[in-house]
């Protein structure tokens, strides 16, 4: 069952390729558009899996993020003055 509505802009002349394809298959438009997404994803469905690499990644880098660690439930707002007086520590300035 359709249920959602999607739209675009596009050009006269693809508008006019896809009504004549529809014509000449004598199905609707948006049946040749069902089609022509469901075999652009499955055909691009490859570089979907290059998620998990990107969810490595950020694992990865993760380890190299530091963090403020503590029990102070307005973290938050102090964030700024706290990272200040941290690399006043450590760099001595």
């Amino acid at each position: 069952m359709k249920t959602e509505v999607y739209s675009w802009r596009l050009p006269p002349s693809l508008k006019a390729d896809l009504e004549r394809v529809a014509r000449v298959r004598k199905i609707r438009v948006s049946a040749v558009l069902d089609i022509a997404v469901r075999e652009w994803l499955a055909k691009n469905a490859q570089e979907i899996a290059g998620d998990e690499e990107q969810k490595r990644l950020h694992a990865a880098a993760e380890k190299c993020i530091g963090v403020i660690a503590g029990k102070n439930p307005r973290r938050a707002e102090t964030a700024a003055a706290t990272i200040r007086k941290s690399l006043r520590r450590q760099y001595g300035r």
